[in-house]
Parts: structure tokens; C-alpha cells; sequence
């Protein structure tokens, strides 16, 4: 029970830098770690550390995968919650 707990803290502590960071491929492998770590704690025959690299691995390739949507551009959201881009001159796009 004891190694669960260091395994669960361990991938909360990577979860929690992941959404530190801008980059989603590195986010969705964190969040992909953490429930796949949960879910080989629940499931029979699936190691919580089996759970959390496949989870993770699924995560990225889906992190990656949505970083691309949109024609490219770095998307950000504003005040309201519109989403936009920015170009080269400071001009706001927006969606």
C-alpha cells in the first residue's frame, strides 16, 4: 500500500508540472500517466506503473496530436474566453 501512495505522488508531482507547461504533448502524457496509474491500481493483472506508461503514452500521442488543429497557429484565450492568435504585427485574430 505504501509503494501505491509513492507511485501516486510521484505522477500527481509530474501531473501538476505538466500543466505548467505550454507544450500539450508533455501535459497530455502527464494526465494520461496519472489516470493510467489509477487505473492499473484498480484493474486486475495491470501494474500501477504499466498503467501509467501506457496512459501516458496514449497521452502524448493525443496531446501531440491536438497541438496541430487550427492551421498551425498558437492559440490563446482571452478575458472573455474567445479564443485567438496573434500575428507578426501584435494583431489579434480571432475565431
Amino acid at each position: 500500500m505504501t509503494r501505491l501512495w509513492v507511485v501516486g505522488a510521484a505522477v500527481a508531482a509530474l501531473g501538476l508540472s505538466g500543466c505548467a507547461s505550454d507544450n500539450r504533448a508533455v501535459r497530455g502524457a502527464a494526465i494520461g500517466g496519472l489516470g493510467g496509474a489509477a487505473v492499473g491500481a484498480v484493474v486486475p493483472g495491470i501494474g500501477v506503473g504499466e498503467g501509467a506508461l501506457i496512459g501516458a503514452a496514449g497521452g502524448a500521442v493525443v496531446g501531440a496530436l491536438s497541438d496541430k488543429k487550427k492551421g498551425g497557429h498558437r492559440w490563446y484565450r482571452d478575458e472573455s474566453g474567445n479564443d485567438f492568435w496573434v500575428d507578426r504585427h501584435g494583431r489579434r485574430h480571432y475565431d
